[in-house]
């Protein structure tokens, strides 16, 4: 290894200035950038990406979902998103034809693996649902589909692999 090797593992008497600029970064949640790729009938906003502070391998921001709103299908090539619902009642339809169906409350996670369409949708009629996104990539790639939802989507309930029995 060389000594470049270790610069962010060990410290040297120049790194307090350099840390200054270069360190931790607080994000108001006043100054989230909206100039990123969207999606109709969401609402996002970037707080961490390439852009703002230099993120090689994340992107993470916001989400809103207007009540009794739902967004066009889409899905995010080949990067891996997690959803951490804030406020409010998500409903995600996924699959070619959007024919599956799952919900989720503030305090549960939502996985969505690379390039699977997907739409997400308010289950709240009054209610706006808040999200917090967090993707595997810097960029905010958004590819927008025209997909035929299936009239009747099948409810799928998460089981873990490693909890077989709900967790019990």
């Amino acid at each position: 290894m060389s000594d470049h090797d270790h610069d962010h593992e060990q410290p040297h008497e120049h790194d307090g200035e350099r840390w200054k600029h270069d360190g931790v970064r607080v994000i108001p949640g006043t100054q989230l950038d909206a100039n990123t790729a969207q999606t109709p009938g969401m609402d996002r906003k970037a707080a961490i990406n390439f852009a703002r502070v230099g993120a090689q391998k994340l992107w993470a921001g916001t989400v809103t979902i207007h009540a009794n709103a739902k967004t066009g299908a889409h899905h995010h090539g080949h990067l891996e998103s997690v959803i951490y619902v804030v406020k409010g009642r998500a409903r995600m339809r996924w699959g070619d034809h959007l024919e599956f169906t799952a919900e989720a409350g503030p305090g549960d996670f939502i996985y969505v693996p690379p390039y699977v369409p997907h739409q997400e949708i308010n289950a709240s009629p009054t209610e706006a649902l808040e999200c917090v996104l967090c993707r595997s990539d810097g960029q905010a790639v958004a590819i927008n589909l025209d997909i035929e939802p299936v009239e009747k989507p099948e409810q799928v309930l998460w089981v873990d692999p490693t909890h077989p029995q709900g967790g019990v």
